[in-house]
This record gives structure tokens, C-alpha cells and sequence, in this order.
């Protein structure tokens, strides 16, 4: 195993280098902690700051001072005393703080007195007609080919979806000389008047004059088409064309690129796999760990900080981060000085609810009909999740012997949240009383190879086949 971890065991160990992940490992590493910071990424950054020290992209104005500010966080976390393994696959997290990773082909165990997970958020499905055709990707798929190679299309482009990315990604874009040919924006229309109580905090916060800006410049080169009720994609082994409706007849226009946003939502995986503690929050849709004010879990000795936590944002990511590392120092060091951050996660989350609220996708676009895939993985239709519930699925677990969802690659990520929500509405239940895929490690694909070359003990493999 090329760059193996130099210890057994860590004072502290944190998974994920973006925002959260940087703050934290800085912060328990200059506390005199020995820390080990692991990341599947080429490099620092996660998603927010990605290719932060390699991107092409090195005019400030074209990317943005907001994704510029991970620059100093990434360099304090490098030029700590922590040891930072990047390429490094998590697939395993026990109770007892035991952690499976993976490193050049080959996997060992380390133990952790304190773990903090800051794996942050991942893309919501959108799960409509054709979304698996070629040519269509997500919008933080082509942020990251942009912030990594400066790639942006040159082809007929649509942008289709909701919130601060789309917007973002779009402006990033056109300053690269990108084409987008329409923005079809599906936020829906009674959500405006449903955020309205919370305006005031959301103007009065950072983000309100750069969101306008943002949504200036865009709209200033590109045809906005707003309060889009359906959409799909449709081709013959490839995308040819987007349709979709708007508050008048039904429009069809030729597109070989459709990037599809509806938001972000935590990544789950590994928390929920440890057996910490998760709720359904009903205002950001989606599943949430039970966290204490300082990020800690239901396990003792596991935090999670980030929008692993909660969606927040970059900024107030970067807080929970410290706040989670501070946590793990006074209870490694009591004695140690340390400095109080929630005042500064107070104001990084200021508007943070007019957001939610405005942003919250529409039904159609989060519970899909019909013949339109649900499990990409194994190619399950949403017909198919109802036919199954008709005859005895009760849940996403029992589905599993259904038809296999949850079971392939992605474990789940790309039809998790479908697959509640969709039977949830089948059963009469809510969310949070049908439940998630019963997690296991190894929460990410491994070699045959790479497990058989684990240690042969009894903990080594409980921590991999474990009831």
C-alpha cells in the first residue's frame, strides 16, 4: 500500500478535505494532536474549492473570490503538522473508532480516539424522463471538469434545475467562454411567497448581493425560461433534445448537453454505515445526522461537520469544522486554550433558511412516475418500486429482495432518497417512518484483493462483516 498512514493510531483522524474537513484538521493539528487528514481527491479542495492548488483556472474573477478563500484554509491545513494521505478510500467506520481505508491498491485498519467526518454533500437525484442518457450530467460534474481541466461545453447546452450552484456553475461558464444555449429554472412559484418571512435575514446576510449579481450576469447573455413544471430528455442512444413547460404550450429544444441541478443534500453513507443517529429534516428534504451543538454524533468520540452535517454552505462549513475540531481538543486536552467559533457559525448561517425554503425542489421533480429510472445502478423504473410495494416491499431494505435497489455501485447515493420518498407517498407514511438502505461496510467499492490482504484476525473481520 503506496503512502500507507505512518501510525496505527491517531489522537485524531478526519475524513474529507474541503472546507470542513481543511478547518478542522488545521485547527487539531496546532493544538499538538496527531492528526491524519484522508481525502479520495487528487488533492485539496473537496467539491467547493476543488483542484484548489492545480486548477488552469488562475484568474480570480473567473472562479470567484468566495471559491479563491479556500486557498489560505488548504495551505494552513498543508503546512501543519498533520499527515494528509489524499487518494485515500474510507470504506469502513466502527463504533470503536476503527477505520478500513484503502491507499494505492492496497488497505490496512486505524484506530482514532477522535474521528471527524467532513464528507460533505452530494448532488440531489433528479430523477426524470432520459436523465441517464448520455450527455446529460449533473451540474457539480461539470463544475468539477471545469475547475479541474477549465473544460466548459462548446456544443448546443442546457442548464435545467434550482439553486446557488446552478446559477454559480452557469456565471463560471459563460466568464470561460462557455456555451449554454437556456436555463430552464423549475423553481416553483409558491416557494417565493413561502420564503418571504425569511427575506429579511437572507438580505441582510453575504450571499444576498452576490446571488443577485450572479443572477444579473447570467441572465444578461442567456435566455431564462422560469417556473419550468416539466421536463425530460430525450435521443436515440445519445441526448438530442430537452423538453419541458412553463406556464404556456410544451417547448422542445435541440441540446447535446443537459446539466440537471436540484440542490445538494449530506452524503450520508459512512455516518449512517457507523450507525450514528439520523432524522428526515423536512425543510431541506432529506436526511440529517443527530448532532449536539459541538457536531457530535450519537456515537461518542465521532463528530461530523460540514454540509455532512446539514446543508450550510462553504463558509459556514469551514465553522463547523473548527467547532468539531475545538470539541476534540477539550476532550484529548482539557487544559488546552481554545477559542469559542459559534458567533461566527451565526453569521455564516444568517439567510441560510430563505434558501431551504426557496430552493425546496417540487414533488414532480423529486418522486418520479412510470417507466423513468430510479436505480440507475440496476436500471429500476419508479413502476417498478410501486409494484413492489403493492405486493409486501414495506421499505427501501425489503426492496433490496425486490429488485435489487441500493445494491450496486453507487450504494444508493444516486436513488436514495427517490426510493423513501416514493414509497413513502405509496404507503401513506412519511420519510422518517419508511426509513434508509441498512448500510454496511464496504460503503465503497474495494478490490477482492485489497480485503484479502487485511490482517487475519477476528476484529479485522467483524469490522468488515458485521451484523
Amino acid at each position: 500500500m503506496s503512502a500507507a498512514p505512518k501510525r496505527d493510531q491517531y489522537d485524531v483522524v478526519v475524513i474529507g478535505a474541503g472546507p470542513a474537513g481543511l478547518a478542522a484538521t488545521a485547527t487539531v493539528a496546532d493544538a499538538g494532536l496527531s492528526t491524519l487528514l484522508l481525502d479520495e481527491n487528487a488533492g485539496p479542495g473537496g467539491q467547493v474549492w476543488r483542484a484548489i492548488n492545480s486548477t488552469p483556472v488562475k484568474t480570480e474573477a473567473l472562479l470567484g473570490t468566495d471559491y479563491w478563500s479556500g486557498a489560505g484554509i488548504a495551505k494552513a491545513a498543508s503546512e501543519s503538522d498533520a499527515e494528509i494521505i489524499h487518494r485515500a478510500t474510507v470504506w469502513s467506520l466502527d463504533r470503536n473508532l476503527e477505520l478500513g481505508i484503502s491507499v494505492g491498491g492496497g488497505s490496512a485498519f486505524i484506530k482514532a480516539r477522535r474521528v471527524i467526518i467532513a464528507t460533505g454533500a452530494q448532488e440531489r437525484p433528479f430523477p426524470i424522463p432520459g436523465w441517464t442518457l448520455p450527455g446529460v450530467m449533473t451540474a457539480g460534474a461539470a463544475q468539477t471538469m471545469l475547475k479541474s481541466s477549465g473544460l466548459v461545453p462548446d456544443c448546443p447546452a442546457v442548464i435545467a434545475g434550482q439553486g446557488p450552484l446552478l446559477w454559480l456553475l452557469a456565471a463560471q461558464i459563460l466568464r470561460l467562454g462557455g456555451r449554454i444555449d437556456r436555463v430552464l429554472d423549475t423553481t416553483p412559484r409558491a416557494n417565493y411567497i413561502a420564503a418571504l418571512p425569511h427575506a429579511f435575514a437572507f438580505m441582510t446576510s453575504p450571499y444576498f448581493l452576490k446571488g443577485l449579481a450572479m443572477m444579473r450576469e447570467v441572465k444578461a447573455k442567456v435566455q431564462v425560461v422560469k417556473g419550468v413544471t416539466e421536463l425530460s430528455a430525450s435521443g436515440d442512444g445519445k441526448l438530442a433534445s430537452v423538453t419541458y413547460v412553463a406556464a404556456g404550450p410544451r417547448e422542445t429544444i435541440p441540446a447535446d448537453l443537459l446539466l440537471l441541478h436540484q440542490g445538494v443534500v449530506p452524503n450520508v453513507n459512512l455516518a449512517m454505515a457507523a450507525g450514528v443517529e439520523h432524522r428526515w429534516n423536512e425543510l431541506q428534504l432529506c436526511w440529517t445526522p443527530v448532532l449536539d451543538a459541538d457536531g457530535n454524533s450519537s456515537i461518542p468520540g465521532i463528530a461530523i461537520a460540514g454540509d455532512g452535517a446539514g446543508i450550510g454552505g462553504a463558509q459556514a462549513a469551514v465553522w463547523r469544522g473548527r467547532i468539531a475540531a475545538v470539541s476534540a481538543i477539550k476532550a484529548l486536552r482539557p487544559a488546552a486554550k481554545v477559542i469559542d467559533y459559534s458567533s461566527q457559525l451565526k453569521r455564516a448561517e444568517r439567510g441560510r433558511a430563505f434558501l431551504d425554503v426557496l430552493f425546496q425542489p417540487a414533488k414532480q421533480f423529486r418522486i418520479p412516475q412510470g417507466d423513468t429510472i430510479v436505480c440507475r445502478c440496476e436500471e429500476i423504473t419508479a413502476k417498478d418500486v410501486l409494484d413492489s410495494v403493492a405486493i409486501g416491499a414495506t421499505g427501501p431494505n425489503q426492496l433490496k429482495a425486490y429488485r435489487r435497489t441500493g445494491m450496486g455501485p453507487c450504494q444508493g447515493r444516486l436513488c436514495g432518497l427517490t426510493v423513501t420518498e416514493l414509497m413513502a407517498e405509496a404507503r401513506g407514511k412519511s420519510p422518517q417512518e419508511i426509513g434508509y438502505y441498512r448500510l454496511r461496510a464496504p460503503v465503497k467499492p474495494i478490490m477482492l484483493s485489497e480485503l484479502a490482504n487485511l490482517p487475519k484476525n477476528e476484529d479485522a473481520t467483524k469490522a468488515v462483516v458485521r451484523g
